[in-house]
């Protein structure tokens, strides 16, 4: 078996892990990271990236479509489009190849050394590693663990025929005619959402009350809004029971039971972490539920045995799980360095968008302090009316007596991007004075966040 010795080994090259390597490699740290799959992990080849240029083709779709019925508001009108899905999936397939060539080649340029295969520990600061080229034995001074998470299976309803998860659902050779997606949280919504739109009859099937349950009501509506207008079936308190042929048993709200067709059945209630396969069970570390347990600088309980990412718990994103690699190779690199982050701005891009950065009013109000709590909707915004989407709005979260902003949250058309002024905002330490006295462009989506700290202020201009 071929030793290699190195200094810092990253077991995973997902967005945490990649990012760690060529942060490790710009200090000159020789690194070594191991990958089963494609560099990029989960987000970039079969989640976050391939997800969204679905819903971006599905948008486009969607929005010809409706001119071919004569239904566009804005009087625009075209023949019945046809849909080559094939050639949507080679797209996409096309774009993550791109990333992936791209990844692989930042970790070149900063001298990270990449190997494909599967690692498995033999002690905390060795790991074997099969490969297409036989085994490689690497002994490294400080490891990384960056090996992300799967999706959770239901016992009841195991994956396989036409029962899939979101890594099946983004590889379809066809728009199925009928499904339905069992669990209403932002991965079902995401990808139900754009199902419909390519022409699928969609069926939600979500335990809890409300959709989208991580968030609350006021941020849910909009999209349960929208779903209904699109002809997207949610039973909330809805239990799926089991699975046959295509078919899913379903007990319902009133402790009764219906059967509902289907043509794939997309199983969407949540991720875990990919802790097992890797010999995880000969280190000695401290476990925190099923997740591997951190302190402030992503230490585990051993020396030199770092974890970063989905494997450490919520919550599960790629932006996290970045920020936390690119801390753990600069404490590598001799850097005093601890996690510090005020926010960690969460995402649903649904139709609409959801947006949420820092504490929600509900997390706020268990202070002990009090809490003033403010929203201006698009209705009063003249872009998004441009837009012709007025749905949504922008909401403030402070402390009454000095004004310091908490949290953030927005639900609307597009306002994603606006989740890096919201997060700048928290991390420093701005006050609503702060924002209203921002000048912010006209027209813009933005204003509305400018207008709903002028409206806590108690001098709203436009409502």
């Amino acid at each position: 078996m071929d030793e290699i010795t190195c200094k810092l080994l990253v077991i995973g090259a997902g967005p945490g892990g990649y990012t760690c390597a060529i942060r490790a490699g710009q200090f000159g740290i020789d690194t070594v990271i191991v990958e089963a799959g494609k560099p990029g992990g989960t987000c970039l080849n079969i989640g976050c990236i391939p997800s969204k240029a679905l819903i971006h083709a599905a948008d486009t779709y969607d929005t010809v479509a409706r001119a071919a019925e004569g239904s566009h508001p804005l009087g625009i009108s075209t023949a019945k489009p046809s849909l080559d899905f094939g050639k949507t999936i080679a797209w996409k397939d096309g774009i993550v190849r791109r990333l992936n060539g791209g990844v692989a080649g930042l970790l070149q340029r900063a001298g990270v050394r990449y190997l494909t295969g599967r690692a498995a520990f033999r002690d905390g600061k060795t790991m074997a590693v099969e490969t297409t080229d036989g085994n490689r034995l690497i002994h490294a001074e400080s490891i990384v663990i960056a090996t992300g998470s799967e999706p959770i299976e239901l016992p009841s309803i195991p994956f396989g025929g036409c029962v899939i998860s979101s890594t099946e659902a983004l590889a379809l050779a066809e728009v199925p005619g009928k499904l339905v997606i069992v669990g209403g949280g932002y991965i079902g919504l995401e990808l139900g959402t754009a199902f419909a739109k390519l022409g699928a009859a969609v069926t939600v099937v979500e335990a809890a009350p409300q959709i989208l349950p991580q968030y609350d009501g006021d941020l849910s509506a909009p999209v349960a809004r929208r779903l209904r207008a699109r002809g997207v079936v949610v039973l909330t308190d809805a239990k799926a029971l089991a699975a046959n042929g295509g078919a899913l048993t379903i007990e319902t709200a009133d402790g009764g039971q219906a059967a509902t067709e289907a043509d794939k059945i997309l199983i969407t209630v949540g991720r875990k972490p990919a802790t097992s396969g890797f010999g995880l069970e000969r280190l000695d570390l401290d476990i925190n539920g099923p997740f591997i347990a951190i302190d402030d600088r992503c230490r585990t309980s051993m020396r030199g045995v770092f974890a970063i990412g989905d494997v450490t718990g919520e919550p599960m994103l790629a932006h996290r799980a970045m920020a936390q690699g690119e801390m753990v190779a600069e404490i590598v690199a001799g850097r005093r360095r601890a996690w510090d982050r005020v926010s960690i701005p969460a995402i649903c891009f649904t139709d609409p968008e959801i947006v949420s950065v820092g504490l929600s009013p509900k997390e706020a109000d268990r202070s002990s302090f009090a809490v003033k709590t403010e929203l201006f909707p698009f209705r009063a915004n003249g872009r998004a009316l441009t837009l012709d989407r007025e749905d949504g709005f922008i909401r403030t979260v402070v402390r009454a007596d000095n004004h310091l902003l908490l949290g953030i949250q927005g639900v609307g058309a597009g306002i994603a991007e606006l989740s890096a002024a919201f997060s700048l905002a928290l991390e420093m330490g701005a006050r609503l004075e702060d924002i209203a006295l921002t000048i912010h462009a006209h027209p813009t989506q933005s204003e509305a966040f400018h207008e709903a700290a002028l409206k806590s202020l108690g001098h709203a201009i436009h409502i």
